[in-house]
């Protein structure tokens, strides 16, 4: 089982140019987009959330549950879904502003334990910003770690809802020996204003660094450095292609027996290369179509599961 915790949301996905586009309401948030993808290639996976009795979160529990993904430790409340508005540039990238004061997903509080069987827990994006439920999600995050479970972490930097960078990059900073892979974007790692190799030596067994349509690049703890281009596609829009990225990269590891740190240490320049290859390949259908739609286990057939 892999649980993927953080929040569930709405996003609003204008359908034309202007700020007065129409706008067509999507299922989304990162941990979401990640847990439906990981659902989508055949993961066993769980949700860890907290999401509104209202009508958008009953339409993202039933997301979810297409995707196969198991709900039920997923807690529930009165309160509003988080909205998060989309503005889509003509390269296709996603910029977005939230709507979070008073919805349901900032109150999660930790679970006593999480499901049985878990091997592996993702984490990361706005829920590790948005208090009291930031600090829920990291108390989580540790006590995965310290039970041995492969944590995994995307801090999918939302500037507009931290409004103390230097408190956050501390943060950061702290959670990083609770982390065995650490995933970001090539903005991210400016934004944060650190390197791969210091996160290494902070904890994390790998660090796998995205470059949008440039491909991905991975760092490990011997010194090795691999890439993989990225692959061509029309570009609808970008939005759950990073989350498709931590999704595959959970996947691959998991069906090479490959969920702890030791084994991720003696993975060796041909496994990463066609860890990377099948991330990018799946981040790439990603993008050829509107909103989070990451693709199917028989979409990537031909990159064999990164193996």
């Amino acid at each position: 089982m892999i649980v993927v915790a953080g929040e569930a949301l709405i996003d609003l996905v204008p359908q034309g140019t202007g700020a007065l586009a129409s706008l067509r309401p999507a299922l989304g948030g990162g941990p979401f987009n990640t847990a439906v993808a990981l659902g989508r290639l055949g993961s066993p996976t769980a949700f860890c959330s907290r999401t509104s009795s209202d009508a958008f979160g009953e339409a993202l529990l039933d997301g979810l549950r297409t995707a196969g993904v198991d709900v039920s430790g997923v807690q529930r409340g009165t309160e509003p879904t988080t909205l998060a508005v989309a503005t889509v540039d003509a390269g296709g990238s996603a910029a977005y502003s939230f709507y979070v004061d008073g919805t349901a997903d900032r109150l999660f509080t930790t679970p006593d334990a999480l499901p049985h069987g878990t091997r592996a827990a993702s984490f990361g994006t706005c829920s590790l910003v948005l208090e009291p439920g930031a600090t829920a999600y990291e108390k989580l995050m540790r006590a995965a770690a310290a039970q041995g479970v492969f944590t995994a972490l995307d801090p999918n930097i939302r500037p507009g809802l931290i409004p103390d960078p230097d408190a956050y990059r501390a943060r950061f900073r702290g959670w990083l020996p609770s982390v065995s892979l650490l995933k970001l974007s090539a903005e991210d790692a400016e934004w944060l204003g650190g390197t791969p190799r210091a996160w290494l030596a902070e904890g994390p067994a790998a660090v796998v660094v995205t470059h949008g349509g440039d491909g991905l690049t991975v760092f490990t703890r011997d010194g090795a450095e691999h890439s993989v281009p990225g692959e061509k596609v029309d570009v609808v829009d970008t939005i759950g292609a990073g989350d498709t990225v931590n999704a595959a990269l959970l996947h691959g590891l998991s069906v090479r027996g490959a969920l702890s740190p030791q084994a991720v240490a003696r993975l060796g320049g041909n496994d990463w290369t066609a860890l990377l290859r099948f991330a990018a390949r799946a981040a790439a259908i990603t993008c050829s179509r509107a909103g989070a739609e990451p693709p199917y286990a028989s979409e990537l057939a031909d990159v064999l599961e990164g193996r």
